[in-house]
């Protein structure tokens, strides 16, 4: 097995391009865990820990720029604020140690229909930076980043620069259900976002479809029924919860069969929504 590690962005690109068939390394957890089970054998590593630029972010109040390689724990720490969605899902992933090395373009990359990120990602409606020595740089919506079961709109000679996400216009939840409290894979994930201005509710399933998607149909009957002034109607909240399990497609596995997980979402997608309800109103009394 080869390995390359440039330390330019120039220099990754330029590697990735006469070597398509070499997997891109951030933080290694899902690629070296696949590597030790003999899962794959890639022909090459392209470790890109050493391009200083993946490592960090930017933001102007509008839109917030994530490099590929920053860590969860520095969106933990730095970005919890702006991106509550997405820094709560970070709190979830592994330990402090994977929480370290891991990132949000690295599970991007592996494009795992149960990573944490996604689910946000999506209610939030970010888009992900690609880019390619020959095309150049093309943004990708997250909602169309998915194509199956660890396969994504990534062409082979691309890499993942950034992840785009516009801070939160209003409370956003993210929760999951896993095996054990804590380092866990999820058997099912959901996230909701509230778009006040826009009067709309972004959503986002994990681990219960072959791929991380959107519950459309529930986004849009809330869309059309909600009273931003008013309390949840208990009946709205169980026609929400009842849409969103609907849009999942799960399997059966050793993690949880696909009615547990339609159940799950359902409870999740309930549960979040109150938790973010009763902060949009808080704030409007404020």
């Amino acid at each position: 097995m080869e390995f390359l590690r440039p330390t330019t962005w120039a220099e990754a690109l330029a590697a990735k391009a006469d070597q398509p068939d070499a997997v891109p390394l951030q933080g290694g957890t899902d690629v070296m865990v696949e590597i030790n089970f003999s899962v794959r054998r890639p022909p090459a590593l392209l470790d890109l820990t050493a391009v200083p630029e993946l490592a960090t972010w930017s933001g102007d109040g509008d839109r917030y720029r994530i490099g590929a390689a920053v860590p969860y724990s520095t969106i933990i720490a730095e970005l919890g604020g702006a991106l509550p969605g997405l820094a709560q899902a970070a709190r979830t992933v592994g330990s402090p140690q994977i929480r370290n090395r891991g990132s949000v373009g690295g599970n991007l990359g592996a494009a795992s229909p149960a990573g944490d990120s996604h689910p946000p990602l999506l209610a939030a409606g970010a888009a992900v930076e690609v880019e390619s020595r020959e095309r150049g740089v093309r943004t990708i919506p997250a909602e169309e980043f998915y194509l199956g079961v660890k396969r994504s709109a990534l062409l082979p000679d691309e890499l993942i620069k950034a992840v785009h996400v516009q801070p939160a216009a209003g409370p956003q939840y993210f929760a999951k259900v896993g095996t054990r409290n804590a380092m866990v894979i999820a058997v099912c994930s959901f996230a909701v976002a509230l778009h006040p201005a826009e009067r709309r509710v972004g959503t986002g399933l994990g681990s219960a479809a072959p791929t991380p998607r959107r519950a459309l149909e529930a986004e849009e009957f809330l869309a059309a029924e909600l009273d931003w002034s008013a309390p949840l109607e208990p009946a709205l909240l169980a026609r929400f919860a009842e849409l969103c399990a609907s849009a999942a497609a799960p399997i059966d596995d050793v993690r949880g069969t696909a009615d547990y997980r339609r159940h799950a979402i359902a409870v999740l997608a309930r549960r979040t929504l109150t938790w973010a309800w009763q902060d949009h109103l808080e704030r409007r009394a404020a």
